[in-house]
């Protein structure tokens, strides 16, 4: 064996040996990094090894969060942008490239450990109306041939994350099959997998199915039984994932792939935004869902085989996602943006509960909110523009501040401006509408947020700030009370 190959191969086998001690889990998270208050990798990768978290999904090939991941154990699915798949399906070389740049620098000992490249992100999805279908298995071809030039092919798998809407069934999961147009390109694609040991990655949503619907049964969304049932045959569908799920393995299997392993890339419940969308029943989903899993039951059509991989979505809330499919797009975190923990979650990975993030960068606890004194008439305009940039959603209808009041709302829209721009002085002017304070004003389950710092570090304090701090938080206190 050449000295090259013999070096890949050693590295290959620390890698290995290095992820023995996730080699049980089966539960992943999704880490999105859509947002304006980010927090350092370190300190995300600290707490995905504190929750004992052996698997993470990332959308795009982060430099900065591949670094991080470095060392950890921690086994990793890369994401290629929908709109990279045409220039990687067009020239080897830039697949070659791709390669060195997002995986092979990464990979060497004591690197990252990279498993998997998803290839698009549901570049099948009914709203793109083709754009990407014919580009998925030319760019796929050409990353396998890279992956093979760098002695990867072995050890990293190509997937393809699929929408659940490219299947269908009129009536019940056995009578799944794919889409008339997709057909011929999603068998070339499960050939593909099949050849190369890789599975069908789905995200599947049942909220999505409640949010869409009024006519869906609430209960059939969850894992507790429902009243509603969906009988097909001799097999009875008590939940929504099971039955979407087994729609994918008939599918499967009229191609003549029906055994092929099936990977969930996506699965979870947002938790404010809109009134489905809360604390409580994100916690029944997510909870319901680790046991369901966990419990090896598998469904009816493949009872006792649960899926390959299941990728929770999503580790932290993203304020900066687009809200275009609906105002809860912001909150599929289990953590909230700062990687606290929503609520009690057992992830089944050796934690009774979630741990939340330590060493956190916060800004300076201080807000900005509106003056006591205003006249709320006068806010309107103030009130559009902080929106527009900073996130707003929680005060919509559903949301969790959607009932602190008209001065309430302006003052949380105010503060989400004023930290999204890092607690510029500037920010909290609004004609004079508003001002900082150093009381905590949220209220209730409406948390008012301080930011994180750019500097990824916590902000600290001389001995001469803390009583600066102290003499504002007094005239704050006492100009509240002038105006009262």
């Amino acid at each position: 064996m050449a000295i090259p190959n013999l070096v890949k191969a050693l590295v290959l086998c620390y890698l290995l040996q290095r992820s023995l001690p996730f080699v049980d889990s089966a539960i992943g998270i999704n880490w999105g990094t859509r947002s304006s208050h980010k927090l350092p990798p370190p300190v995300v990768v600290d707490l995905l090894k504190e929750n004992r978290v052996g698997k993470v999904k990332l959308f795009e090939a982060e430099p900065d969060i591949l670094h991080a991941l470095m060392g950890s154990g921690i086994e990793v699915m890369v994401g290629i942008p929908n709109e990279l798949l045409g220039v990687l399906g067009s020239s080897p070389a830039a697949c070659d490239q791709w390669v060195s740049r997002n995986v092979s620098r990464f990979m060497d000992k004591g690197g990252a450990d990279i498993r998997y490249i998803a290839v698009g992100n549901e570049p099948f999805l009914t709203t793109y109306q083709g754009q990407y279908q014919s580009l998925v298995l030319p760019a796929m071809l050409n990353l396998q041939q890279s992956l093979v030039k760098a002695s990867l092919a072995s050890y990293i798998k190509l997937v393809v994350p699929c929408n659940a809407d490219a299947y269908q069934s009129a009536s019940v999961p056995s009578q799944g099959t794919f889409r008339p147009e997709l057909t011929q390109i999603i068998t070339q694609l499960v050939s593909f997998l099949n050849t190369n040991g890789s599975p069908f990655v789905v995200n599947i949503y049942p909220f999505l199915s409640l949010y869409e619907s009024s006519d869906f049964p609430q209960d059939y969304a969850f894992f507790e039984g429902s009243s509603h049932p969906v009988v097909d045959g001799q097999n009875v569908y008590y939940n929504a994932f099971d039955g979407n799920f087994d729609t994918l393995v008939a599918a499967l299997n009229k191609i003549g792939y029906g055994q092929m392993p099936i990977a969930i890339g996506e699965v979870g419940w947002p938790s404010d935004g809109t009134p489905s969308a809360n604390l409580s029943a994100a916690r029944a989903f997510v909870q319901g869902l680790i046991n369901h899993v966990l419990s090896n039951k598998g469904t009816p059509l493949r009872p006792g085989v649960p899926p390959a991989d299941i990728y929770l979505f999503s580790l932290l809330d993203e304020d900066q996602k687009s809200i275009l499919p609906g105002s809860f797009e912001r909150h599929w975190g289990i953590f909230s943006f700062d990687g606290q923990a929503k609520y009690p979650l057992n992830l089944g990975l050796g934690n009774a509960a979630l741990k939340n993030a330590k060493g956190v960068p916060y800004l300076p606890p201080r807000w900005c909110i509106a003056n006591p004194s205003l006249d709320p008439s006068t806010v309107a305009n103030h009130m559009k523009v902080a929106c527009n940039v900073a996130d707003c959603t929680t005060l919509f209808y559903g949301g969790s501040c959607n009932a602190i009041g008209e001065k309430g709302n302006i003052s949380y829209a105010f503060n989400s401006y004023y930290q999204l721009q890092k607690q510029d002085a500037r920010s909290c002017n609004f004609d004079g509408l508003g001002m900082v304070t150093f009381l905590d004003p949220s209220i209730g389950d409406c948390r008012f947020l301080v930011g994180i710092s750019d500097s990824g570090s916590p902000v600290g304090c001389t001995n001469f700030c803390g009583l600066w701090i102290v003499a504002l938080w007094i005239l704050s206190y006492v100009r509240i009370l002038n105006v009262l």
